[in-house]
């Protein structure tokens, strides 16, 4: 059978329901497309409280998208330590962070032209 093809809407919207899911904090979608030499075509961004909940955000992201869309992340990085995890699904890049951790990267700022939509807790 074919795989069939996703939509990044779809891709997000099952990216975000797995941050919910394991109650990942302070959700951000930042559409890049407008900005030139960018590596994808949007960042996701969320808190979580301790590495505990960190790692448990990271693997509910990936069970939901793979079990809802057969996708599974092109790379992941720091889960080791699990204070910044980042999934790429390629056009779309998942930032976990501790929120201290978070609070000193400060990405939204670096990426200050990005427009940015913060996700309401369902």
């Amino acid at each position: 059978m074919a795989k069939k093809q996703v939509s990044t809407d779809d891709l997000i919207a099952f990216i975000i329901q797995g941050i919910e899911d394991v109650k990942g904090e302070d959700i951000q979608l930042l559409d890049l497309r407008d900005i030139e030499n960018t590596v994808c075509d949007y960042f996701i961004i969320c808190s979580g409280n301790s590495n505990t909940q960190v790692n448990a955000i990271s693997g509910s992201v990936q069970k939901l998208v793979s079990k809802e869309i057969k996708d599974k992340p092109w790379h992941i990085e720091g889960s080791g330590n699990a204070e910044w995890i980042l999934m790429d699904y390629v056009n779309v890049v998942v930032h976990i962070f501790q929120k201290q951790i978070r609070d000193f990267y400060d990405i939204e700022s670096l990426w200050g032209d990005a427009k940015i939509t913060q996700i309401k807790p369902a």
